[in-house]
């Protein structure tokens, strides 16, 4: 099965198994896009899915990532990967996909190197600032994130941060973000223009006030 034929089945799994899931999909995460983040109650689940076209090259490298942000991890295949199980931890899961079913071969414990630092640092600015008001946080806008992430677990306990960044996980606008997105860059667009004509202007005046002419001397005219 080819990837875009894996997806809508194993959403609908999800569905069916959660009941209340966000899906993302293709998000960066280290050096690696996650096919898929589930947001669930309190965990977020990634996926990785691997169509019978693809190999193992990249899976080592996967892993890695997936472990440092994800609380569970699945590796979704088709059914031609039957020794998918020697390239992942243990505590990986199995979806298998084929024409017919979604098998869970087997299913996902706790992933032992999940960093809720690096969960935070999915969120987006406005998403951190909802969570430092709920958390009764000033808003520290001038201070780094990694300080502010300090804060709020110190604050409130890494399993409330957690459940926090699920929540405004599952609650992302893309629409807000994108039209907010699409006005910053046209302000900035014609901020931009704004200041290149200004320098063109003024380029323009300076070139027309040159007294120090170099160039081919001109004849004087004789008075007759």
């Amino acid at each position: 099965m080819l990837d875009k034929d894996m997806r809508e089945p194993l959403f609908e799994y999800l569905e069916d198994r959660y009941g209340k899931v966000r899906i993302i999909e293709e998000k960066v995460i280290k050096k690696s896009r996650a096919d898929v983040l589930a947001i669930i109650e309190g965990e977020i689940i990634g996926l990785e899915i691997k169509s019978d076209s693809d190999t193992y090259t990249r899976l080592a490298r996967q892993v890695k990532d997936y472990d440092r942000f994800c609380d569970k991890c699945y590796v979704v295949v088709g059914e031609s990967h039957i020794h998918v199980s020697e390239h992942i931890p243990d505590y990986w899961g199995i979806i298998v996909i084929n024409k017919e079913n979604v098998i869970v071969e087997r299913d996902a414990d706790s992933c032992p190197k999940v960093n809720i630092m690096n969960q935070l640092n999915i969120l987006w600015r406005n998403e951190l600032l909802n969570i430092q008001l709920k958390e009764g946080l000033p808003k520290l806008r001038n201070s780094r994130r990694v300080d502010i992430y300090k804060r709020l677990i110190d604050t409130a306990g890494e399993p409330t941060i957690k459940a926090d960044v699920c929540e405004q996980l599952f609650e992302r606008d893309y629409t807000i973000f994108d039209d907010r997105t699409l006005t910053e860059k046209i302000e900035k667009k014609k901020s931009t223009k704004k200041r290149v004509k200004k320098k063109s202007i003024a380029a323009d005046k300076k070139r027309a006030h040159v007294t120090n002419y170099v160039g081919p001397r001109k004849k004087s005219r004789k008075n007759t």
